[in-house]
């Protein structure tokens, strides 16, 4: 892919993906205490209609339809357990224990924020609850390594290198079919952000581009199929997937964050569940 069919923000358009990026993370932010057991993920829908419509923002997945592919009829994707993505939400309950990974996309003023978290609802299981939590806690940390690795000069295939090596290292599985992206004016914009590396990626990271970083790993091997929905997809072993996804800018001086708020877990660096370096 030729670097020149990327976009290229100025510092008003990244004021204005700031915005889109904020009013991403506020949606996740009021629907986070809804993830319960016994909650539908129509509900959970519904919630975020109403709160996208009084806000007067648009909800990008609401009839988004590339090519091969029927509108998407819902305005969030709802992700449970071996769903990778693209969930449809419907009368689906959420269960004790359940990995349900909420993504959201909004567009204000015509720009969009794009974000995913994973949830992990309380079990009495504690084998369950306890494999589920440490895939989510790898995964958002495994994106953290991706946005450590994107700055203005360096290859954009740093990003799923460093996404790479820390799978591998903690025994998980890569979903390679799916990746990051451009985003902007446009939801999917060049280019791809892949979560394993490419070494014929020659794309340098410029200053001025607004991508997703979104790693989703799995318990298994990372080979995927889609539902008869046309949308959901699934792992082919039916093993745990989490999806954790930020957007990020890259700036001349630094890398932003435009979906990080408050509430948003911090990097599981100190996490138990991180591998330690061996003793001698």
């Amino acid at each position: 892919m030729n670097s020149k069919t990327i976009s290229i923000k100025n510092p008003d358009q990244i004021q204005l993906m700031r915005n889109a990026g904020k009013a991403c993370c506020e949606l996740l932010d009021y629907l986070a205490p809804h993830i319960l057991p016994g909650m539908c993920t129509e509900s959970i829908d519904q919630l975020a209609v109403e709160f996208i419509s009084n806000h007067g923002w648009i909800a990008a997945p609401f009839g988004y339809a590339p090519p091969g592919h029927a509108p998407f009829p819902k305005s969030l994707c709802t992700s449970i357990n071996h769903q990778v993505c693209h969930g449809i939400p419907g009368t689906k309950i959420i269960a004790q224990g359940d990995l349900v990974k909420i993504d959201c996309t909004v567009i204000v003023n015509g720009w969009h924020g794009d974000s995913c978290r994973s949830f992990i609802c309380p079990s009495k299981n504690k084998t369950s609850y306890i494999a589920a939590t440490r895939l989510s806690d790898l995964t958002h940390q495994a994106m953290w390594e991706g946005i450590g690795a994107a700055r203005a000069g360096r290859p954009l295939s740093d990003i799923g290198h460093a996404i790479e090596l820390f799978a591998k290292k903690h025994g998980l599985g890569i979903v390679k079919n799916f990746t990051g992206h451009g985003i902007g004016q446009a939801f999917h914009e060049a280019p791809s952000v892949k979560n394993f590396y490419d070494p014929d990626d020659a794309i340098i990271l410029e200053p001025g581009m607004c991508i997703t970083v979104e790693p989703m790993l799995c318990t298994g091997s990372g080979a995927v199929s889609i539902l008869p929905d046309g949308w959901t997809v699934i792992t082919k072993d039916r093993t745990l997937c989490a999806q954790w996804e930020h957007t990020i800018a890259i700036l001349k001086d630094r890398t932003e964050i435009l979906t990080l708020s408050e509430h948003h877990p911090p990097p599981h660096r100190f996490s138990q569940f991180l591998a330690q370096p061996a003793h001698p």
